[in-house]
């Protein structure tokens, strides 16, 4: 783990400080892991920190498909977290299903090293925001998962398939995915829909 430079200064907790600045080095190494879609110009596989600034700056441009009442802020803050446990875990293909098995403890138990990095306040904020985007029991939650699903989405479609042609995807198969858009927003459902069926005219799925 990467320590912080040595802080001391005058009217700042210093432990305090330090614990948020080691999370802070601890979690640079999102931008290494690298997921499996590409970026929508198709010039280069895509990396976990990018992933979640863009999903944070989606939710907070769609926020009026988002359930009335929906805190857009905390589902920008559970946009933000929730890869976090990837720098253990790494990134889950949605279609590998032997990975997906074990997904759900490799990932809990990453949080339980990373997020204790932090202040014992932040930490359980930051656990609770995680755990309820894992939960999708709230309407926050169910948002930041639809636009956590919509996102690869949008970038196979713009690379002609992308990791739907390259491993052989059903239409069936994304459909299922499309339905936890649709749980999220019903917008955002609809767009997802007409998107699949544009891609399978074009051809982008297997048979």
């Amino acid at each position: 783990m990467t320590e912080p430079a040595p802080v001391f200064a005058s009217g700042v907790d210093n432990e305090r400080m330090n614990a948020q600045l080691r999370f802070l080095l601890e979690v640079d190494k999102l931008k290494r892991v690298l997921r499996r879609n590409l970026l929508v110009d198709g010039s280069r596989r895509e990396n976990s920190a990018e992933h979640s600034w863009h999903l944070a700056l989606f939710a907070r441009t769609f926020a009026e498909y988002a359930p009335p009442g929906t805190d857009i802020e905390r589902v920008t803050e559970m946009l933000v977290l929730h890869d976090i446990v990837e720098i253990d875990a790494g990134d889950t293909f949605v279609f590998d299903r032997a990975d997906a098995e074990t997904q759900a403890a490799r990932e809990r138990e990453a949080a339980d090293r990373i997020f204790p990095l932090l202040p014992e306040d932040q930490a359980q904020r930051a656990r609770e925001v995680w755990e309820e985007f894992e939960a999708r029991q709230t309407s926050e939650a169910r948002f930041a998962r639809a636009i956590d699903r919509l996102h690869p989405m949008l970038a196979n479609w713009h690379n002609e398939g992308g990791t739907w042609s390259r491993f052989g995807v059903t239409r069936a198969e994304i459909m299922e995915k499309v339905k936890l858009i649709a749980e999220g927003s019903d917008a955002l459902g609809a767009y997802a829909t007409a998107l699949i069926d544009d891609a399978d005219r074009r051809g982008y799925f297997a048979s």
